[in-house]
């Protein structure tokens, strides 16, 4: 399927973006077992809009301005990367921006729930049960009560144009790899690389949370084309999502020393983590090359005393 048109808007956004790079990883472990790790440095986007948060946004706002709505309605937590950088790019767009939270009210605001306040989003409280009630409306239009110029953007950016903008990033690694590894919420950005990656790549996703064996159907689901390239591995949530342990803390405060690269406790870290665990365990190749995605959403951390 063609890439519809970008509408000016949204690639005057996108021209204040930095370059992209990747980052070699150089580690006692990684020589030892003669594997050759690189970071997709895709947290290095922008400052606020950063890695697949931007990537997952791109086509679905697009497709908010080609229809003419105004206002987007999405749903998240009090640390959400998906909320905070849509309440920021709706701003710049110039579009109204609703936030459904999982909280209660009367609580005091987190730092992204002051930013996304600052740029403009209306917060609404939902309780748990009716938060989970909300994953099941995907399309645009299916959240009961949305009115006319409004735009329903499922948790995570999760919808099917999502994945052409999480397509792209693909092609930006110019260097041969075998397996390609990143941290999985919804999965949505592990659905859009399976059918982008060369034929002789692996796919492999970390997933962040508890009991996630629903999302290999949930990628299988919106897949347009299926490829058996691709696998998920539930073994290092860590207890569930946002759930951290001393060994993962320590680990991550570990490779910040050593790289100079900030990890966040609820993707990246886990999936840094989960990478050279299997290495040490040979359940990795040896001669192998890695390409990491850093998938950004290092605001997320303001959750979380390092």
């Amino acid at each position: 399927m063609a890439n519809p048109s970008i509408k000016p808007e949204l690639l005057a956004l996108q021209s204040l973006f930095s370059p992209l790079t990747l980052s070699k990883i150089t580690l006692p472990l990684l020589e030892q077992q003669q594997i050759d790790l690189w970071l997709k440095r895709d947290d290095l986007l922008h400052p606020v809009v950063s890695g697949n948060k931007w990537r997952k946004l791109k086509y679905l706002l697009n497709d908010v301005l080609s229809i003419g709505a105004d206002t987007v309605i999405s749903m998240g937590g009090a640390y959400s990367n998906h909320l905070h950088a849509l309440a920021f790019v709706g701003q710049r767009l110039g579009l109204k921006t609703i936030g459904l939270i999982r909280s209660e009210p009367g609580l005091e605001l987190t730092p992204t729930l002051l930013d996304v306040q600052q740029w403009g989003m209306e917060l609404r409280y939902v309780s748990r049960s009716e938060y989970r009630l909300l994953r099941q409306y995907r399309d645009w239009q299916s959240l009961p009560g949305i009115k006319p110029g409004q735009y329903w953007i499922p948790e995570g950016g999760a919808q099917s144009l999502a994945l052409q903008g999480v397509a792209e990033l693909a092609a930006e690694i110019t260097i041969p790899y075998d397996l390609l590894c990143l941290p999985c919420g919804t999965a949505t950005t592990l659905a859009g690389l399976v059918n982008a990656v060369p034929s002789q790549v692996s796919v492999l996703g970390f997933a962040a949370l508890k009991n996630a064996g629903f999302l290999s159907d949930d990628v299988k689901a919106v897949l347009p084309e299926q490829r058996n390239n691709w696998q998920i591995n539930l073994d290092y949530h860590f207890g569930g999502f946002a759930k951290t342990s001393a060994e993962l803390m320590a680990f991550i405060d570990s490779f910040e020393q050593q790289t100079a690269i900030e990890l966040d406790p609820v993707y990246t870290g886990k999936m840094m983590f989960a990478i050279c665990d299997l290495i040490d365990k040979q359940q990795i190749k040896p001669g192998q090359r890695i390409i990491a995605l850093h998938t950004g959403g290092l605001q997320g951390k303001r959750g979380f005393i390092l």
